[in-house]
This record gives C-alpha cells, sequence and structure tokens, in this order.
C-alpha cells in the first residue's frame, strides 16, 4: 500500500533510539523527508532524508527549536510524532513519589508534546493539513501498581490533551491520534537502568526474573513476547499518512494482548 508520504515533510522527538528511530526509518523507507531531534544523532547522522538536530527537548524552547529547523529547512510540517517520553520507578510509591518528581514526568511525557505540538499546529493550521501521532501508554489507563505513578499520570495527560485537540482542529484538516504500548523491546524496559534493572537492584533478583515477575504481575502478554520498535513504528507510520486522514482522536494499544477488557 502507498500510503502517500512521499515528500512529506516529518519531525520526530527522541529519535536517536528505541521507538523514535524505527519510526525514523519507517517514515524514510516511505519516501517522507524527516527532521529528527535528539539530544544525541549519531544514530541519525548517516540516515538519508533525515535532517538530525542535537537539542535538549526538555528545554523551554527546545520543541520549538525542532519545529523551526523543519520549517527552515524545508518550507513546511506534515507530520509530528511526539515520541519522546521516560520513566523513572518509583519503588517507594506514591508517599515516596514527590511534587519535583510528578514535574520531571509531566516535562518528558507531557510538557514536550504540548510545546512541539503547539508550534506545529500553527503551521499546519495555516497549510489546512498535517497528522499529530502521540506515544502515549498503557499506563495512561492500565495501572495495576504505583511503580509508574507519575508516568501514568502523565500519559493520561497526553492522551486527554490529543483527543481534545481531535476535536478542535479536526475541521481544519488536521488528524490527531495516540498510540499506546505495552513494554517494548527498548532501553526503557531492558536497558542498564530500564525498567527490569530498577526493580531487579530494589529487590535483589537478576534482571531476567525481574522482567519475569513484572510481566506476571501484570497479567502477562497473549503473544508471550515484548512489542519491538519496529511494530510500533508502523502503526505510527500508517497514522501519520493522508490515508488515514478521517481517523482522528483515537487511541491505538499494541501490547501484545496485555490489555485483556475492552
Amino acid at each position: 500500500m502507498d500510503l502517500e508520504l512521499t515528500d512529506k515533510v516529518a519531525v520526530v522527538t527522541g529519535a536517536g533510539k528505541g521507538i523514535g528511530l524505527a519510526v525514523t526509518k519507517a517514515l524514510v523507507d516511505e519516501g517522507a523527508r524527516v527532521v529528527a531531534g535528539s539530544r544525541t544523532t549519531d544514530s541519525l547522522d548517516d540516515l538519508d532524508g533525515v535532517t538530525a538536530v542535537a537539542l535538549d527537548l526538555a528545554a523551554p524552547d527546545g520543541a520549538a527549536q525542532l519545529i523551526q529547523a523543519a520549517i527552515d529547512e524545508h518550507g513546511r510540517l506534515d507530520v509530528l510524532v511526539n515520541n519522546v517520553g521516560a520513566v523513572r520507578i518509583r519503588s517507594e510509591g506514591f508517599f515516596g513519589t514527590s511534587d519535583e518528581e510528578f514535574e520531571w514526568a509531566m516535562e518528558m511525557n507531557f510538557f514536550i508534546a504540548l510545546r512541539a505540538t503547539r508550534a506545529a499546529l500553527t503551521v499546519m493550521v495555516e497549510q489546512e493539513t498535517g497528522a499529530i501521532v502521540n506515544v502515549a501508554s498503557v499506563n495512561a489507563f492500565f495501572q495495576p501498581d504505583a511503580g509508574t505513578i507519575d508516568y501514568g499520570a502523565a500519559k493520561a495527560a497526553l492522551l486527554n490533551l490529543s483527543k481534545s485537540l481531535a476535536q478542535e482542529f479536526g475541521p481544519r484538516g488536521i488528524h490527531v491520534n495516540c498510540v499506546s504500548p505495552g513494554p517494548v523491546g527498548t532501553d526503557l524496559w531492558l536497558g542498564e537502568h530500564g525498567v527490569a534493572a530498577t526493580v531487579a537492584a530494589t529487590t535483589g533478583v537478576d534482571a531476567d526474573t525481574a522482567r519475569e515477575q513484572i510481566i506476571a504481575g501484570i497479567g502477562g502478554f497473549a503473544t508471550g513476547r515484548f512489542t519491538t520498535p519496529e511494530e510500533v513504528a508502523t502503526l505510527i507510520t500508517l497514522l501519520a499518512s493522508e490515508r488515514t486522514g478521517n481517523v482522528t482522536g483515537a487511541n491505538y494499544v499494541i501490547d501484545g494482548g496485555l490489555i485483556k477488557t475492552t
């Protein structure tokens, strides 16, 4: 299927690794020109069709700088993928999670996307076309324990914002959707300082055991495995296309069957 993304201009945040890198490659494979924002750009510098921008998206003007880089380079903006995000396991639960830690989670998982979206919509409204895909999480609505209490709250805010924007800007030719992954085989889950390693250090088991215990504790996967970044990227790329232009305000779950309720 031709997704009609050839020569479309896309911005991807958090593009240097994991889901963001997979999305960047998927969009390029479909013919898009990608402006990819990341703290480090080593993984992006040699990719054809990609303009890598090294910057701190958590800085107050970081997101706007990235959007402006796309406009300066290509003169338009067709797609925004708000992928950047981060989680820290809160082993002490609600009482052990300070205001400052909630603020950090909101900054990384909500406010960066909010600022990027505000800058992007300014351009898309003038064009009367555009697609925004926000990477939320199953933690936005499936919260089995307090270990990700601030992360879940921030992703829920992003999901709510997306639905609101879909209603406001749908008449302007802009569709806004979310993708909510469950556990994905990235550094966030499996890296040296990822979820499994953090829980392992807290509970005194090895990382593999911690991962198995976490997955069992939240009900397990129907597929028996983690989602790959490339699988998430495929779904995001489809939603970035005008072939799905009348899909808006939706949230697509990709979690290997973790969520078992409708």
